[in-house]
């Protein structure tokens, strides 16, 4: 069967936002080009890793003799998206993900696949078992702001304990500080 592939080459917006309370949050990652909206299912640590490693490639680029893409060090101001997300519909809970440079583009490209269900059970996964799958192109001053933005929305989850390490619930917490 074919891969459907889900693809936004100018997105008129792309976001990582959550539905849901701290500790109880679905991440979501939303493209949305003119009608066509897509949003597919997100771990929590794959939407940090994401703006890490979109801001190591990014300052990488910078580093380059005259910074050719002009990549810009901040977040441009007319680019902060902090609007809710637009309305959920799951296209697929993402597995694996990779992250690339389009040079010939100046922007940095996102794929995403479905999880499988060899993935959930560590079983090697089969190029045929992929039917459907994301990719997003994102110039670098968008890039750049869909970074900040994904860590501002991982960083509004639950306080961490000072004692064990751990996250609080909104309904309290027990713990057991570590021994010396």
């Amino acid at each position: 069967m074919p891969t459907q592939v889900h693809e936004f080459t100018w997105p008129d917006r792309v976001v990582v936002g959550t539905i849901g309370v701290p500790g109880e949050r679905t991440f979501y990652l939303q493209v949305r080009e003119g009608k066509q909206v897509v949003s597919i299912a997100l771990e929590k640590q794959q939407s940090a890793l994401l703006a890490e490693k979109i801001d190591e490639i990014l300052d990488q680029l910078i580093n380059l003799d005259g910074n050719p893409f002009s990549v810009p060090v901040g977040t441009p101001t007319e680019l902060v998206d902090n609007d809710r997300l637009d309305s959920v519909e799951e296209q697929f809970r993402t597995g694996a993900m990779s992250l690339g440079w389009d040079p010939t583009t100046v922007q940095v490209v996102i794929e995403a696949y479905p999880l499988t269900e060899a993935e959930e059970s560590d079983e090697p996964v089969d190029d045929d078992d992929v039917t459907e799958m994301l990719r997003v192109r994102m110039p670098v001053g968008t890039a750049r702001a869909f970074a900040m933005r994904t860590r501002e929305v991982v960083d509004a989850g639950r306080p961490i304990c000072s004692d064990c390490g751990q996250p609080i619930d909104a309904d309290g917490h027990t713990c057991t500080p570590p021994e010396d």
